[in-house]
Parts: structure tokens; sequence; C-alpha cells
């Protein structure tokens, strides 16, 4: 294991976030915290609680989980997508570096870029809303499992995308929408029966049930379903990222 490459490559990447801390840190804060604003004290104010959590509450995780999913994406995308762009991707594939090695720097700086976000956005949230966390070892875990399953997920569309369009149309068209849609400023038992059995097909729901859970103890699903689900998108990630790297997929062009 080259670990001096890897620092290398992740202290760069780390290095690139404190160049744009407006963009990278202060920006995602300032947007979530126009959320809390809105949705915790002028509409949660009207709002009776759900699950017994008040509602400003019972939207911080799904917050910190939109703010998470968004970021991870964009901070790994841009992360490999940049170096092909300027040609330098030929000087880390050139040199003595294996390609998991290249894998846990790029996706090791935009996990902890998101995982530091996360945080951030949580102390913020406790100033808005009255705030418990039931299992905090849980809530961590959940944290960490996702920034480091959706920074890989970004690295795969850093690596597909051919412009900078693409690179912004998951994470814009698809991600936000399902974050959206997927209980994050609601409980999905809200729903008519037929809703409640669509929203299922959408995997963000599991990801913010699980996250919420540690908070409250209250869930959409259970948690062993909601963590098995992170497993398998991670899986999924970890078998397309190796074929990318034994096939050579787009990583020259």
């Amino acid at each position: 294991m080259n670990f001096h490459a890897i620092k290398a490559i992740y202290l760069f990447e780390m290095a690139r976030t404190w160049r744009t801390l407006w963009q990278s840190i202060v920006s995602p804060v300032i947007s979530t915290s126009l959320y809390f604003v809105v949705f915790g004290a002028a509409i949660g104010s009207r709002m009776t609680e759900i699950g017994g959590v008040p509602y400003g509450a019972f939207i911080v995780p799904g917050l910190i989980m939109l703010s998470l999913l968004t970021q991870s994406i964009s901070n790994a995308s841009f992360g490999i997508y940049f170096p092909r762009f300027v040609g330098t991707i030929y000087e880390v594939l050139s040199a003595p570096v294996s390609h998991f090695e290249i894998v846990t720097a790029y996706v090791g700086a935009a996990a902890t870029k998101s995982i530091i976000l996360g945080l951030i956005i949580l102390a913020t949230a406790g100033l808005f809303v009255p705030l418990r966390i039931e299992h905090p070892v849980w809530m961590l875990a959940f944290l960490v499992l996702t920034a480091v399953t959706f920074s890989l997920f970004g690295f795969i569309i850093g690596i597909w995308a051919g412009n900078f369009e693409q690179l912004q149309f998951v994470p814009m068209l698809v991600v936000t929408p399902l974050t959206f849609l997927g209980g994050s400023f609601y409980s999905i038992d809200m729903l008519p029966p037929f809703w409640q059995t669509v929203s299922l097909f959408n995997p963000v729901v599991y990801l913010v049930s699980g996250f919420r859970w540690s908070f409250y103890g209250v869930a959409d699903v259970s948690i062993g379903v909601s963590l098995a689900m992170t497993l398998v998108f991670l899986a999924l990630c970890l078998a397309i990222t190796e074929w990318i790297f034994r096939t050579g997929y787009r990583l020259k062009n």
C-alpha cells in the first residue's frame, strides 16, 4: 500500500476545499439554514408533531442528508473530472499508484469534506431547533457510510461525464428530486397507500429513514432494511469502479 501517494492526493484535494471555502462549506450551510427558517420556523409552527417529534426537528436529518448526498457527489465527481479535463490524469495513471489507492484518496477526500459539512450543519441546526440524538454511534455510522457511498458514486459520475453539463446532470436532476421525494420533509406514512408503495422504490427513503431513526428512534422503514440498502448500493458502486479501472473506461478521454 502506497500511503505516501494516498496522502499526497488526499491533501491536494483537501487543500482545494480550503481555497474555495465559501463555495465548499459556507454556501451549503447558509442554504440549509434558510430551509430551517422557512420550513422549521414559518411552516413548522403551523404543523403538529410527526411521530412525537416537532416538525422543525423532524426535518433536520433530511436536510443533513440532502446536503450530504449533493456535496458528496459534487466533490467527488469534480475531483476526478477536472484532472481528466486538463490532462493531469495521465500523471496519476502513470505513477506507481494502484487503482485502489487512487479511489481511496479521491473518495476519502470527498467523503471527509461531506462529513465535515454534515457536522457543521448539525451544529447549526441546534441553534434553530431542539435536537436529540438517541443513537449517536448509528448516527455517525450512517453519516460516514452515506458520505463514502455517494462520494464513490460521484467518482463514477466524474469518470462518465464528458462535459460540465453531464457532470451536473445527475446531482441536480436526479439526486436532488429523489431526496425531496424521499421523506426529507415528511413521513411517507402521511402519503396515500399507493404513493407509499411508490416511495419504497426511491433509494433515498432508506437513507433518510435510517438517519432519522438514529436521532429520534422513529423511521418509515426498519433500521435493518435501511442499512442493507445502503450496503447494497455501496457494493454496486464498488463493482462499477472496479470495472472502470479494469477496462479503462473514459479514464484517458
